[in-house]
């Protein structure tokens, strides 16, 4: 609940903007500590006892959401056999029995129309007549996936989607207990003739833990760092770079030669090294980005995969995204009729 209102009561380091001030920030700190310090000195005594048990609330919050970590960690447990399942039907490893394709769904039956109906079923009558093959399993799942959801889909480049299309699963595994905070992507591939691995990772390291010079900061478990790994690539295959030809002369000769070098370029696949990319060129993929993408990834695509790839999931994201404006049109509004005080001794 708390990710949810979050999100679509977005405030930001300076709250509700309604009860901002005109004054610069600077001026307001320091008008609240002068106010502090001209209390009573009983007063601030026991205004330091309250901080000191705020303190205390914020190591029990820390506590709080490490046991909430430990329980996310357990449930993966649950919910991985019918991840596992998941992913061999969209592998085509086992084909599902008819009673576990049963899906009732009136709307879906009312929203086509009946001339569809009838040339979806001619349709599938001349397939079967023709003896069509049946693909195996679902396939371009995760592209299909990757090409919906616009956070992906800024990343996808065209030299990507074939290798995307030999990706068979994406999970999340949780650190084990007593280890430091984190969660690992895990995306599996099938062999293919562009890189050796079977399995690319990516690592979110995490702090749950009140900062020791801002204490009363802590909001929860914040991201810290990332960890991606080295993608084995087949010779020419790597899509992270392009091979660029330039012209040399030479000053004494004349002569002229051709030189080769590689050079970055925009790739889904610098997401497993971001750096690299952000070393060697502007991709605009800072940490911040990155960091979103984990978290995406983790909370909304692996667990409501196949809603995202019907498109079901994308209703949901917009609607919470049109709440979100419509709240911030309002809040727009609200602004503008603020015309100030009313003073009945002024004439109009």
């Amino acid at each position: 609940l708390s990710k949810v209102i979050a999100f679509v009561f977005p405030q930001g380091k300076g709250g509700n903007k309604h009860f901002q001030s005109d004054k610069p920030e600077g001026f307001l700190q320091a008008e609240r500590t002068l106010n502090f310090h001209l209390l009573p000195k009983t007063v601030k005594r026991r205004v330091y006892a309250l901080k000191r048990l705020q303190l205390q609330s914020a190591n029990i919050e820390a506590k709080f959401y490490e046991e909430v970590h430990e329980l996310e960690r357990k449930y993966a447990g649950l919910y991985q056999p019918n991840f596992d399942k998941r992913r061999d039907i969209v592998a085509g490893a086992v084909e599902p029995t008819d009673e576990e394709c049963e899906w009732q769904s009136d709307r879906e039956e009312e929203e086509l129309a009946e001339d569809l109906q009838k040339k979806a079923a001619l349709e599938e009558k001349q397939a079967d007549s023709a003896g069509a093959d049946d693909p195996r399993g679902v396939p371009e799942f995760w592209l299909t996936i990757f090409k919906r959801v616009n956070m992906l889909a800024e990343m996808l480049q065209e030299h990507d989607e074939p290798i995307l299309k030999h990706l068979q699963d994406i999970t999340v595994k949780f650190s084990e207990p007593g280890q430091p905070m984190s969660f690992t992507l895990e995306f599996y591939f099938e062999p293919n003739s562009y890189f050796s691995n079977t399995v690319l990772t990516k690592v979110y390291k995490m702090k749950s833990e009140p900062d020791a010079e801002d204490p009363f900061s802590f909001e929860g478990p914040e991201i810290i760092d990332c960890e991606g790994c080295k993608i084995d690539w087949h010779k020419g295959k790597d899509v992270t770079v392009r091979i660029v030809k330039k012209k040399q002369k030479h000053k004494g000769r004349g002569t002229v030669r051709t030189v080769t070098k590689e050079v970055p370029q925009e790739s889904f696949f610098n997401f497993f090294n971001p750096e690299k990319g952000k070393r060697k060129c502007d991709l605009d993929f800072t940490l911040t980005t990155d960091f979103e993408i984990g978290h995406f990834f983790r909370e909304r695509v692996i667990p409501r995969a196949v809603l995202y790839f019907t498109g079901e999931a994308l209703e949901d994201d917009e609607s919470v995204r049109l709440l979100s404006c419509v709240i911030q049109d309002l809040d727009d509004e609200g602004e503008e009729e603020d015309e100030g005080d009313f003073d009945p001794t002024v004439s109009i």
